[in-house]
């Protein structure tokens, strides 16, 4: 056999493999097709701290770690001896306020009044016969026999009984009505800011015991009994377990043209099988969030989506942190 042969019988053999090579991939690539596109996220559930506006120690945990509460149940109970010092100060104010308020509303005690009605009784007397006296003398004067001197004396003396008598009035008055308005209204202020400070003071005592304000289950206890917590420290946090949903960061070429309100189903590993979804919020994820650069081959980059979605209707033992698995 010539070198020219063997040279064309290689050259079929290559070009006769490459072509079943070829031939192979269109055919698996028809007849597998690609593999399908999975975005992966994870259930979620609203929590809420509980935290006090005293400081304190923890004097108890009325509930652990994987409990069930509902709205009212007492959760903690903080040993705070100073709001329970100022309660005492706070009661005392108001008390003292109160006493005040009331002496001046009853005004003068009865002893005061009765001497001031005496005072303007005698003042009372002393005109009748300075009044008397006066009219005596001003007849004699008419008459001739009486200097003008004493009838004017006498005139004086009238007037100036006339005038003790209208201030003996305004004692006894004052007397009987007690203090000015100013005064009741400045003492009825005082009672009001004394209260003030007590309901204050009330409300600080209330957080010394905490209940809780919506139902759920306690994820996490984060003081133990006898340790000290701060203002707004947080003491516990409790899972809303009937607020639940799934998150999942999706890259927008595979959006396609989702939207709030759109439905879909997503596959549960935990369970094996598939939930019904509604997305109710999207949002981009900025730049920060860049899945895919494309920029080298002249496009663009593909950027990534935060989609929240609920499931349609409630899935029985559903946990956080379970995996959602969506297939596109």
């Amino acid at each position: 056999m010539s070198a020219k042969s063997q040279h064309n019988n290689i050259l079929l053999a290559i070009i006769g493999f490459v072509a079943v090579v070829i031939i192979v991939a269109v055919i698996g690539f028809f007849a597998l097709g690609r593999d399908p596109e999975m975005i992966q996220g994870q259930v979620e559930v609203s929590e809420y701290r509980v935290s006090s506006k005293v400081p304190g120690r923890i004097l108890e945990l009325c509930v652990k770690e994987g409990d069930y509460v509902k709205v009212g149940d007492t959760l903690a109970i903080i040993d705070a001896p100073e709001v329970k010092a100022k309660m005492r100060q706070a009661e005392s104010a108001k008390n003292a306020a109160s006493a005040m308020e009331l002496m001046a509303r009853n005004g003068a005690r009865q002893e005061q009044i009765s001497g001031a009605y005496e005072l303007l009784q005698q003042a009372k007397a002393g005109l009748d016969i300075a009044q008397k006296s006066y009219e005596r003398v001003q007849r004699l004067f008419d008459e001739g026999v009486m200097s003008a001197q004493k009838r004017d004396e006498a005139y004086a003396n009238y007037k100036a009984r006339e005038a003790q008598v209208k201030a003996a009035q305004s004692q006894y008055d004052m007397a009987r009505n007690g203090a000015r308005y100013e005064e009741k209204a400045a003492a009825a202020a005082q009672v009001g800011r004394a209260s003030g400070a007590v309901d204050e003071v009330t409300s600080y005592m209330h957080e010394t015991v905490q209940t809780a304000q919506m139902e759920g289950e306690v994820s996490d206890v984060y003081p133990k009994v006898g340790e000290l917590v701060g203002t707004g420290s947080p003491i516990m946090t409790i899972s809303m377990m009937n607020d639940m949903w799934g998150t999942f960061n999706v890259r927008e070429d595979l959006l396609s043209g989702l939207k709030v309100g759109d439905t879909f189903k997503a596959y549960v590993p935990a369970f094996d099988k598939e939930i019904e979804m509604k997305v109710y919020y999207i949002k981009d994820q900025g730049t920060y969030a860049v899945w895919k650069a494309t920029k080298a081959s002249g496009q663009y980059d593909l950027k990534t989506f935060e989609v929240k979605a609920r499931p349609v209707s409630k899935v029985d033992n559903l946990r956080p942190g379970m995996s959602l698995i969506i297939r596109k």
